[in-house]
């Protein structure tokens, strides 16, 4: 399992490390059962401190995105039905969305400019 965190991200990494496990669930890279790093593992390789992906892998579990068994490990859950997966594609969605316009905003643009720009590009479509 490859993430990526952006530590100048006004996005938590405890939430960056979320949706990125989400994400790589609704496109299918992660499958019901597939195992995750541990919370040792995951902080070790992502140069992280190891409550927050503690706090990641909480969250996820309380959404019923992942399962974890005591002494075997972090599993991700059974098969999400179609509902949930729609649930995971829009999650992706506005993630992607909320990425595009915090680096908007980081560099100077208005929210104004923002919607403008973004009907615009929808008109395009």
């Amino acid at each position: 399992m490859r993430l990526q965190i952006e530590p100048a991200s006004p996005v938590p990494i405890y939430v960056q490390i979320e949706e990125q496990v989400r994400a790589l669930i609704a496109a299918g890279q992660l499958r019901p059962g597939d195992q995750l790093p541990t919370i040792r593992q995951l902080a070790v390789d992502l140069g992280v401190n190891y409550n927050t992906v503690a706090r990641a892998y909480l969250e996820l579990e309380r959404a019923g995105v992942i399962t974890t068994q005591r002494g075997r490990g972090t599993f991700v859950a059974g098969v999400p039905d179609e509902v949930r997966r729609a649930q995971l594609r829009e999650e992706k969605l506005r993630a992607l969305l909320r990425a595009a316009i915090d680096e908007a905003l980081r560099l100077g643009y208005h929210r104004e400019e923002i919607v403008a720009a973004f009907q615009e590009e929808m008109g395009r479509g």
